[in-house]
């Protein structure tokens, strides 16, 4: 395959790899407003649509896995290959968190339990927020980006640590409604795991462009180095 012609493969890859970004966001915003709303039929949408982004998922696994069999890249090719593979996991994976969320809206149905809606919505706005910047600096290669993006992450666990308190606080003021209130405790822990992935997005960034692969502490403010390739 030609050089023009492989690098307008990658391109179109990375085309493909937004799309499934833009559709994880989607789904993640649209969980949390139907779980807001207590809108039981757009929580249904959303947890049926989560086999549109298997699907994308799968689709562009598949077109990378060809290039791997047809083209054997080195280099960089060979790293950002990689890279798409191990990001399109993740977001997968995102996928299903926002699924979650929607099957818990379905649970909890028109049951009278109190929602931290405000800091819910926060949470989820943080966490896309941080999604959709990490994708683009995937895509760019942007090193500087891929480092401070995870940082941010302390701003999703302060608001998980407001929410939990105020579950625990209505558990122990209302122990009848223990069971529904608990799946609260899993819609803030499917945002805060969707943040977290993040970060691992952002480390394969910076695999693409040096070669490295670094797992980003934002506890300590440092990088810890892994292997070279």
């Amino acid at each position: 395959m030609p050089r023009q012609t492989l690098d307008r493969e990658i391109h179109h890859l990375q085309d493909e790899v937004l799309l499934l970004g833009s559709m994880v966001e989607q789904a993640m915003l649209n969980a949390i407003d139907a779980l807001k709303r207590r809108d039981l039929e757009a929580s249904r949408r959303v947890y049926d649509d989560d086999d549109l982004i298997n699907e994308k998922r799968y689709a562009i696994e598949n077109r990378v896995l060809i290039l791997f069999a047809t083209q054997q890249p080195i280099a960089h090719d060979l790293r950002l290959l990689a890279a798409i593979l191990e990001v399109i996991t993740e977001l997968e994976r995102m996928g299903d968190y926002a699924k979650g969320i929607a099957k818990i809206s379905r649970l909890i149905g028109q049951d009278d339990i109190p929602i931290p809606s405000r800091e819910i919505s926060r949470m989820g706005d943080l966490a896309v927020s941080m999604l959709h910047r990490a994708l683009s600096a995937f895509i760019a290669e942007d090193v500087d980006m891929a480092y401070h993006i995870p940082k941010e992450d302390d701003q999703v666990d302060d608001l998980y640590n407001q929410i939990y308190h105020k579950i625990v606080a209505n558990m122990i003021a209302n122990p009848d409604s223990i069971d529904q209130t608990n799946y609260i405790l899993w819609v803030v822990h499917n945002i805060e795991r969707t943040a977290d992935r993040v970060t691992n997005i952002c480390e394969r960034t910076i695999f693409i462009a040096t070669g490295e692969l670094l797992e980003i502490d934002v506890s300590d403010d440092e990088w810890t180095e892994g292997d070279e390739v």
